[in-house]
């Protein structure tokens, strides 16, 4: 059962094409710190289709999210997820406020890619998959290889194997470091 130990809400952002295991940790890992974590889909419903095909069920829509209500955006990468966010005109109309507000984004894998080319990483120490380094470093972002980068209001990660120290960031942000070190603990994550 749930137990909310905030009242800040992240949206995570779900596109066909996403990739499942950095969607599915970090909402495993927030509900388990407590922190309210909506699913949102871009697409007309519920459902989406991962990138190795795991059709998963989100909460809502984007079309029925009222986003003033939400402290953070999270955006999962993935192939075509990524491109699919980025043709979401919704989706990037919600992460410029966000992003003009000071308010919260993160992003994992080639998911960063869209803050780049929204111009949101001008000036950002940022990271993201291998494959996208020169794609956001050509948009002004300050590339780095760690596994999880916290810019300020942005927190960004490079791919499939950083999804769990990238909702623990998450999770620090929000509860503490007492809280990310209980749920590292108490998942025997070692890394």
């Amino acid at each position: 059962m749930f137990n909310a130990k905030t009242d800040k809400k992240t949206a995570l952002i779900f596109a066909d094409g996403c990739e499942e295991v950095e969607a599915l940790t970090t909402y495993d890992i927030l509900y388990r710190a407590g922190i309210p974590c909506t699913k949102v889909s871009i697409n007309a419903d519920e459902f989406v289709k991962s990138s190795h095909e795991v059709v998963i069920k989100c909460d809502t829509t984007i079309d029925k999210v009222n986003f003033d209500e939400y402290d953070m955006i999270i955006l999962p990468g993935g192939m075509p997820g990524t491109p699919n966010l980025r043709n979401c005109d919704a989706l990037c109309k919600e992460i410029i406020t966000f992003a003009g507000f000071g308010k919260q984004i993160a992003a994992i894998c080639a998911a960063p890619s869209v803050l780049a080319e929204l111009g949101i990483l001008i000036g950002v120490k940022a990271c993201c998959n291998p494959s996208k380094e020169a794609e956001i470093e050509s948009e002004g972002a300050i590339v780095s290889r760690e596994p999880v980068v916290v810019s300020g209001n942005i927190i960004t990660s490079r791919a499939m194997g950083t999804a769990i120290p990238f909702a623990l960031a998450i999770v620090k942000h929000y509860l503490g470091d007492g809280a990310a070190s209980y749920i590292k603990s108490n998942i025997l994550y070692t890394g």
